[in-house]
């Protein structure tokens, strides 16, 4: 017993020098820790805290400030141009004229159609309305005087009309007769003593006329004398001219009335002879339709007499049950025709102004007063709809997305940002010619705004590709990655209940990262303190202590 007492109380004291070495190597231990701690650690490195917050990631981009609607402007049609309303730099209303054509010969194009349309209308309303008495009236009227002649024509003439007609030819032949008397009147008839006594009329005329002529001239040579004064002379002359135009007188007489008695009054025979032409002429044109009166009626002519009939009957069946439809139709079609080409002119009319299809900013004018209007007339910008459209590279199209919001500076104005979202993505990539960089337009909205933007102005944009609201957050110098193993890591520090603070490295997942924060979805808790620029001491292993070993190296106490 007394073995047994001695026994346990060496034990004891086995047992608590055992205690006394460990709790002496846990405090050198903790001194090495400590100044392991201080030793392996840089002057500038930190412990810092995992945290909750916001994140987010962005993409840079350039571009060019458009306007979403532009417009090059033309007329439909040429023609001088009477008036330009606008310069460049000038702001315009939608609706507002911009240059007006030389108007009157499209004026009078307007006039023409309305009145072709006015001639087809009346033309419509004349088909669509009733006929009225008279026109009923006459109808059937023509109708009977067409039957009538067709039964004359078929019946022959009637005793009366024959009659008529053979009295007819008994007074032409009589005419006839009466203008050969007038004729035989008119020729020369005179007997000897006639033409003798004439003649002898004739040779007394002669000597006068001969005697007054030279009277007349021996006067006209006679010079005035004491006997004979200038004045005498004249009255003389007077007296002798006028003798020998009256003996002149008489001798054409006589020789006109001899030609008489010889040969007749020419304008006489004439007259009477034109008489008894006329006279035979009618005398053959009675004979001739008492010939055709008498003569049977051909087929033709009954024909043509029915021809009448049926015509007159037509007119009058067409007036008592009014137009066909076929006719109502053609009329309706012309009417329409006669409106689309008023409408075709009053639209060329209209084109003859070239007006500003929306509101903003002209641009460009490139025709003045006096010139012929071909091609772009005036270039036009809608400074309300500026935008900002962004060249992005392939391999950034596709953090994209309409909405994402953006922030835009101009080189004009490099200090000053403004904010923005993504409006559109193209569909379509685009590249240069012989450039192997491929990029996508990106529009931007490019609101109010105190900056005089322009159109054609570089703009750089910072889009927001991605956000993480609430999340984990450390530095991103806490993150370390093994790129053989393809792990991710952190070294975290912990302290424990005694203030002894432990370092280990823990394995982490993480998501967004931004140019100073990184997203952790594991591995980590809010609040965790890791280290930026650590580097851990290699003489501890990787054990359950505070600083383990590397794996094979029991430290310094073996086991």
């Amino acid at each position: 017993m007394n073995k047994s007492k001695k026994s346990r109380k060496k034990w004891m004291w086995v047992v608590g020098a055992a205690v006394v070495v460990i709790a002496a190597v846990v405090l050198v231990m903790r001194g090495r820790i400590r100044s392991s701690i201080a030793e392996a650690a840089p002057q500038d490195s930190q412990i810092v805290t995992a945290f909750v917050g916001d994140l987010s990631a962005n993409a840079t981009a350039s571009g060019r400030v458009v306007a979403q609607q532009e417009a090059a402007l033309a007329l439909s049609s040429s023609g001088q141009v009477t008036a330009v309303y606008v310069q460049p730099g000038d702001v315009a209303q939608v609706g507002d004229p911009l240059v007006q054509l030389d108007t009157a010969v499209l004026e009078r194009a307007v006039a023409s159609a309305e009145q072709d349309l006015a001639i087809q209308e009346a033309n419509l309303a004349s088909l669509l309305a009733p006929a009225n008495a008279a026109d009923v009236a006459a109808a059937e009227a023509s109708l009977a005087n067409a039957q009538a002649s067709l039964n004359r024509v078929l019946a022959g003439p009637t005793d009366e009309e024959i009659t008529s007609a053979e009295a007819n030819v008994r007074a032409a032949e009589a005419d006839v007769a009466s203008a050969a008397a007038r004729l035989n009147s008119a020729l020369p008839s005179g007997n000897d003593e006639a033409i003798q006594a004439a003649q002898i009329e004739l040779q007394l005329a002669q000597q006068t006329a001969t005697s007054a002529a030279e009277q007349h001239s021996t006067i006209l040579v006679t010079e005035p004398s004491r006997f004979l004064s200038e004045s005498r002379l004249a009255d003389m002359e007077e007296s002798a001219r006028a003798a020998a135009l009256q003996a002149n007188a008489d001798l054409a007489a006589a020789q006109e009335s001899l030609d008489e008695l010889l040969n007749g009054n020419p304008n006489s025979i004439g007259t009477a002879q034109a008489g008894v032409a006329a006279a035979a002429a009618q005398r053959d044109a009675v004979q001739g339709q008492l010939d055709l009166l008498l003569e049977p009626a051909t087929d033709a002519e009954i024909a043509a007499a029915q021809s009448v009939v049926a015509q007159a009957q037509a007119n009058l069946d067409r007036l008592q049950r009014g137009a066909a439809d076929w006719q109502i139709t053609q009329a309706e079609v012309q009417v329409e025709q006669a409106r689309i080409g008023l409408q075709r002119a009053q639209q060329d009319l209209t084109n003859s102004t070239l007006v500003a299809p929306f509101d903003g900013l002209v641009t460009a004018v490139h025709v003045s007063e006096g010139e012929l209007a071909s091609g772009v007339l005036v270039e036009m910008v809608d400074s309300a709809s500026l935008e900002v459209v962004l060249d992005v590279d392939e391999v950034d199209i596709g953090e994209i997305a309409l909405g994402q919001p953006a922030e835009i500076t101009f080189e004009a104005w490099p200090n000053e940002a403004m904010a923005s979202e993504v409006i559109a993505i193209a569909p379509q990539a685009t590249q240069e010619s012989g450039s192997a960089l491929v990029t996508y337009e990106v529009s931007l909205s490019l609101g109010e705004s105190d900056l005089p933007v322009r159109v054609g102005m570089t703009a750089n944009a910072t889009l927001v590709t991605a956000v993480r609201k609430n999340v984990l957050l450390v530095p991103n110098g806490a993150i370390s990655t093994d790129r053989d193993s393809n792990k991710i890591t952190v070294f975290r520090v912990t302290t424990d209940a005694q203030g002894a603070e432990t370092v280990e490295e823990v394995e982490v997942t993480i998501g967004l990262r931004d140019e100073q924060y990184t997203q952790v979805t594991g591995g980590l808790n809010e609040g965790d303190q890791v280290t930026i620029g650590y580097t851990p001491p290699t003489q501890f292993g990787s054990g359950s202590g505070p600083f383990q070993r590397p794996e094979g190296d029991r430290g310094p106490f073996g086991g």
